[in-house]
């Protein structure tokens, strides 16, 4: 073989090399990219389900606690929050909100609470029904979190 055939050759392949790696690694940093973007969009989603869900929930959890009669527009609204964790949140999270759920629907159960009783319940922290749900939440956002990096 002559010698400027195998520079020729040399310098196709390292053209050729050099190409093909700029594609993959412009591929890849794409992919990267389309994942970070899409974990922000589903951890913004999720924060603002489960604000629903809070907010919601303090409410019926406070209303369960002064009446005996159920506000089932406000179980209803309580409960498609549920399901829509179902779709996209860990198992840990939907748990402890369908505990949630099972703890406001006792309270509607239980006798109605005086001031005092709500002031008793504050300090001894039984008040305190999200503290798991938060807890499962903040775990499930450290994951997400790991996945992005």
């Amino acid at each position: 073989m002559d010698a400027s055939v195998i520079s020729a050759l040399a310098a196709l392949t390292g053209a050729a090399l050099g190409g093909f790696t700029s594609i993959v690694a412009s591929l890849l940093a794409q992919r990267t990219q389309a994942r970070v973007q899409w974990l922000a969009q589903e951890k913004t989603h999720r924060q603002q389900l489960y604000s629903e869900f809070i907010e919601a929930a303090s409410k019926c959890h406070v209303d369960a606690l002064q009446h005996d009669k159920a506000d089932m527009p406000a179980l209803v609204s309580l409960y498609v929050r549920i399901g829509r964790m179902r779709v996209v949140s860990s198992p840990p999270v939907v748990a402890a909100a369908e505990a949630i759920g099972r703890k406001i629907i006792d309270t509607y159960l239980e006798p109605d609470r005086n001031f005092l009783e709500l002031r008793e319940m504050v300090n001894s922290g039984a008040i305190d029904l999200l503290r798991e749900f938060s807890d499962a939440c903040r775990a499930e956002f450290a994951t997400m979190r790991a996945q992005q990096f």
